[in-house]
Parts: structure tokens; sequence; C-alpha cells
């Protein structure tokens, strides 16, 4: 097993014994403890907390064609009701520590490119729809044949883009880095300097984290992001902080603790009327953007974080791999039926990962806190994203020693595997990554008169991704804008 930072955190010997968890979930054999995994569970929800608040936000700040809107109560309720369940089945199923959520980028496509041709229920029939097509993938064993045959190196390229793509995440996400129209792109903070409050509360809670990880305390990560949390609501009652200055979730104490889940959108999903509302092509090429989206996301968030879990065999296979990926489809399709769009792996499960998590015991731990947060809505909403993104910048740096596996001396895969790798966070998107990697591996083959060298299943997907990447295009050739 690679050295990680589960591995360096705890020393006491992995409980073995014949009791239910350890039937269950095989703690032994993976050389975890109940108490790894539960701690890599809870600091697993707090990284990804967020989408509870998040994820209405992008689908209630959008109306369909009709000019309908989504409650944001509602939203809110479904959101975490989804991650809970799916999560759990994740733990039960797949036993492995991979938390599942409305997907980023997923509810975008939702809500900016699906919904303002159709209706909500039409536009949620759609994600069903393309779980559904993720399930028959799965079932049919294409989707891990899809799997197996990327290189190993590509495999290893993947982890380690996912690592700097999970830094970038949290850098943005904190304010430590942020964006701008003009020249640079990137820069520190605000005009270049750090001046904030909320910056500092970031830049104070990753020293700690990187502090008690050197020390080897168990517990690092979590320890760091309950302290930071403390510090950013002490902040908030003493400070002024000008509005949205924390970002998404201010750390306020909340008035009441408890809020009244409302189940009210549970079910609101139309199969097949899109297809007569926006027409047979239009919604074909919303459900392709889906389909493409949800499977190679969830496809690089699991390899590279069963890379840094240490459960990717010699030959890069992943145990019970079937078994995950037949519910990452089932997940994407309930986001559906919730009405809080597709669900798929959070790549902050790493997270986790980073502090003991092996099994799917820990699934357990992050979907039971998602169902507390669906009465304790209020309580959730107070862990900013300052207190909990330096997590994905000290695990994204441990993802990052896995560039040391790619052999960059392989002319065949320099130029692949390091597209892999910084198209993630370049781009802001793992599928981009992926696609990236592969187009220029199967092109470099092909240039050398090695094509036999790809996998037979390779080349499909190859195809698959020139067609996504000349979306556009295709799009305004077809005249379905």
């Amino acid at each position: 097993m690679p050295e990680t930072f589960a591995a360096k955190t705890d020393d006491s010997p992995p409980s073995g014994g014949r009791g239910p968890l350890e039937r269950l979930f095989g703690l032994a054999a993976r050389r975890t403890t109940v108490a790894r995994e539960l701690r890599g569970g809870v600091t697993t929800f707090f990284a990804m907390a967020y989408i509870i608040l998040l994820n209405p936000i992008i689908l209630g700040g959008a109306k369909d064609v009709t000019g309908a809107t989504l409650s944001i109560p509602q939203l809110t309720t479904m959101t975490a009701l989804s991650a809970a369940i799916t999560t759990i089945i994740m733990g039960f199923v797949g036993n492995a520590p991979l938390a599942l959520a409305a997907g980023l980028g997923i509810n975008a496509v939702v809500a900016f490119q699906a919904a303002p041709v159709m209706t909500w229920p039409q536009a949620m029939g759609l994600v069903v729809i393309e779980g559904a097509v993720i399930v028959v993938l799965a079932l049919t064993g294409v989707r891990e044949r899809i799997m197996n045959s990327i290189p190993l190196a590509l495999k290893h390229a993947i982890a380690v883009g996912i690592g700097a793509f999970i830094a970038l995440v949290g850098f943005y996400d904190a304010g430590f880095v942020t964006s701008s129209a003009t020249s640079p792109p990137l820069s520190l903070g605000v005009g270049g300097h750090l001046s904030t409050w909320p910056s500092l509360v970031f830049a104070l809670t990753l020293l700690l984290m990187i502090v008690l990880h050197v020390r080897r305390v168990p517990g690092a990560i979590l320890i760091s992001i309950v302290a930071g949390t403390v510090a950013a609501v002490a902040i908030q009652e003493n400070a002024t902080i000008k509005e949205g200055g924390w970002g998404v979730v201010t750390p306020n104490m909340p008035d009441d603790l408890f809020a009244v889940p409302d189940f009210g959108l549970f079910g609101e999903f139309d199969l097949f009327g899109g297809f007569a509302e926006a027409g047979v092509i239009t919604t074909l090429v919303v459900l392709f953007t889906l389909v493409l989206s949800g499977f190679f996301d969830a496809m690089g968030t699991i390899l590279g974080i069963s890379d840094e879990a240490g459960l990717v065999g010699s030959k890069g296979e992943v145990p019970r791999l079937g078994r995950i990926l037949s519910v990452d489809g089932l997940s994407a399709a309930f986001g559906g039926v919730t009405s809080s769009s597709a669900n798929t792996v959070f790549v902050e499960s790493a997270a986790g990962v980073g502090e003991g998590a092996r099994t799917g015991l820990a699934n357990l731990a992050t979907g039971a806190l998602f169902a507390v947060t669906l009465f304790l809505t209020p309580l959730a909403a107070t862990v900013p994203a300052q207190a909990a993104a330096p997590a994905l910048v000290v695990v994204g740096a441990l993802m990052m020693t896995q560039v040391a596996k790619v052999d960059w001396t392989d002319q065949d895969l320099i130029i692949p595997a390091f597209l892999t790798i910084v198209l993630m966070p370049f781009t802001f998107s793992i599928t981009i990554g992926i696609g990236g990697g592969m187009v220029a591996f199967a092109l470099i083959k092909l240039a050398r008169g090695r094509w036999r060298e790809v996998s037979v299943w390779l080349w499909p997907v190859v195809l698959l991704f020139l067609v996504y990447f000349a979306i556009e295009p295709i799009e305004q050739w077809l005249d379905v804008r």
C-alpha cells in the first residue's frame, strides 16, 4: 500500500475479529480500524457539505422553458436526502470510501442547457435516463472494460490530475485564489493580496493541518476543520465582513438548530416529455453531454481515489468495480427522481481517504450525517469553505505523489500523461482531462503505426471525445441552438 496520510496518523494495529463490521467491510484486510473509518467518513462530509447549499443555488437560480423555478427549501431537502441514501448504498454494495451527491458541472448542464428548452420534470426525467444508460453500460460490463483498458500510466496520471484539481478547488472555494476577466486570469486573493479575514482563516487552518499532519496526529484533518470553523464563527460575530465575503456558506450561529424538511419535489419527473418539448435532436445532444460527463467524471474520481487509498491492484484493477459503477449509475438516476440533479462520486471523498477511510464503513458515517442535516440544515450551514477547503489542498498534495509511478521515459506516454494531469485543473474538468489524455494517446499510437496497441474498447471512447470536443460546431451544423 502506498504511504498515505492515513498510514501516518494512527499507529494502532488494524482491528480484525469476526464481528459484523469485519464481515461486512473487511477492515483487517484493508488494514484499517473502525475509528479511522468513522473519522474519514466525518471528514468527507465536512469537505462536501457545501453541496447542500450550493446545489439549490445553482438549480434554484435557473428557469425552465415555462419560466418556472424550483423551491430552494425543497431542493435543499432533496440534495441532502439523495446524498444520504446513495452514499450509504455505495458503502454497503461497493464497500468503497466513495461518497456521492449532486454533481457540480452536471447540475449546470441541467440548469442551463436542459431547463431552458423543457420543463423541470422533463429535465429531471432526462437525468433518470442518463443514469439508466450508465447502469446498462455497467451491467453489460462495457464501462468496466473501458476502465480496465486505460493504460496503467494514464490511471496514475488521472490520480495526479485529480490531486491538482481538488487542490485548485480548495484554493478557489476559499477565496485564496480568485479569477478575473482581466490579466492574469487567476491571482492571489484580491488584487494579488490576502487582505480579508476569511483568507486568514483559510491560511491558519491550512497551516494547522500541515503541522498536525507532519506530527502524525490522529484526526488531523477533522481537528483542523473544527478549529477553523470555530475561528470563523468567532470572527463573523466580532468583525465586519462584507456580504458574500465567506462565499456560499457564512459561518453565522443559527437562531434555530432544527428545520422541517420539505419532500415536495420527490418523484416530480417526466421521462420522455423532453423529447416532445425540445425536439429529439436537441434532447439527444443534452443527454449525450449528461452521459459523457457523468460517465467519465465518476470514472476518473473512482480511479484516482482508489489509487490513493491503496485499493488498486498491480494491473490497475479496482475491487468490486462492477458494483461501484452500477451504484454510481443508479445514484445518477435517483438524483432525477429527487429533482436534485444527477448524483456522482465526489472528489472530496479524497479528504476522507486522507484521514484513513478505506472501506464502505466510512460511507455510513458520511451518509448518516447527510441524513441528520435534513433536520439540522441551519447547523450544517456554519462550516465555511475556508475551514473545509484546506483538506482538499493537503490531500491534493498527497495524491500528487502518484506522479512517480508514471514512466516519463516512455515517449508514447509523456504527452498523454501530461495533458491528463494539467487539463483537469486548467479546464476545471475531470472529463476534459481524461478526454485530452486519451485522444493524445490514441493519436500518438496511430502516428507511430502502433494503433493495435490501443485497446479496442478505447477507440469508440476516443471518437466520442472528439464529438464532445466539437459539440459546439456540431450543434450549429444541426441547428439545435
